[in-house]
C-alpha cells in the first residue's frame, strides 16, 4: 500500500509523512532526501553540477536505501547531513537531469516494493505513484513556508533569503519538464498555511481512516 504526499517545499509533507509512517507502522520514504544525498555524494566527489556527463555517471554508481528512516548513502547513515546551505545551492539543479531522476526514482520504486510505504516529495502522486490508495497535495502560501524553514534553525540565512530562495525553487520545479510540481485530478488537496502540523496530520488520518481500515501489501505494516 501507498500513502503518496506531494507539494511544495515548507508546505509540512516531511513531519507529516513521518507521523503517518510511525501511525500505520510503513516505511518512510522522503524523496527530496534521496536528491538531497546525491547531492553531497557529488559535492564530496568534486563533481561540479555543471558536469552533465560526471553527474550522469556517478548516479549510475550511487547507492541509496532506507533502513526504518534512516537514509543511507553507500552504507553510512546520511540522514543528519542533508539539510546545509550547500546542499539546498546545488539540489535543485540536479534533481532536474532526467538521468537523476530516472535513477533515483527507480531507487524508490524498489524501496516501495511488496511493501508499506508513506513516500514524499515532488511528483509522488503523479509520476511514480498515480495509482496510490492515498493521494495528497499539501500547500501553503510562500510566507508560511518561509517562515517554517526559518524557524526550523537549519538555514544560516535570514528571512528574506529563505523567502526568495524558495520562491525561486518553486518557479524552477513548476517550469521543468521533467518531475514538475503539479497538481492532478484525483488528488486530496490541503492548505496548511494556517494549520499547526497536528491539525495536518490529523486531517489526513480521518480522510484516510474514512476509506476504511489500512490493510496493505504484507499485513499491517512495514516499520
Amino acid at each position: 500500500m501507498v500513502i503518496a504526499i506531494d507539494g511544495p517545499a515548507g508546505s509540512g509533507k516531511s513531519t507529516v509523512s513521518k507521523m503517518l509512517a510511525e501511525k500505520f507502522n510503513f516505511t518512510y520514504i522522503n524523496s527530496g532526501n534521496m536528491y538531497r544525498a546525491f547531492t553531497l555524494s557529488c559535492i564530496r566527489k568534486q563533481i561540479p553540477v555543471t558536469d552533465s556527463e560526471g553527474v550522469r555517471a556517478h548516479v549510475k554508481m550511487v547507492r541509496l536505501d532506507y533502513q526504518g528512516n534512516a537514509l543511507y548513502l553507500d552504507g553510512e547513515n546520511v540522514t543528519d547531513l542533508l539539510h546545509t546551505d550547500e546542499i539546498d545551492r546545488h539540489v535543485s539543479i540536479l534533481s532536474s537531469i532526467v538521468q537523476v531522476r530516472q535513477r533515483i526514482n527507480d531507487l524508490i520504486r524498489a524501496i516501495a516494493q511488496n511493501t508499506n510505504v508513506v513516500v514524499e516529495g515532488r511528483d509522488m502522486t503523479t509520476v511514480l505513484f498515480p495509482d496510490a490508495e492515498y493521494r495528497f497535495y499539501l500547500d501553503a502560501s510562500l510566507e508560511a513556508r518561509a517562515l517554517r524553514r526559518f524557524e526550523q534553525g537549519i538555514s544560516n540565512e535570514s528571512l528574506e533569503e529563505i523567502r526568495r530562495s524558495i520562491a525561486g525553487r518553486d518557479s524552477f520545479d513548476q517550469k521543468n519538464v521533467e518531475g514538475s510540481l503539479k497538481i492532478v485530478p484525483g488528488v486530496c488537496i490541503l492548505d496548511t498555511s494556517l494549520l499547526t502540523i497536528q491539525e495536518v496530520y490529523d486531517t489526513l488520518v480521518d480522510k484516510i481512516q474514512q476509506k476504511g481500515p489500512i490493510y496493505g501489501r504484507g499485513g499491517s505494516g512495514n516499520g
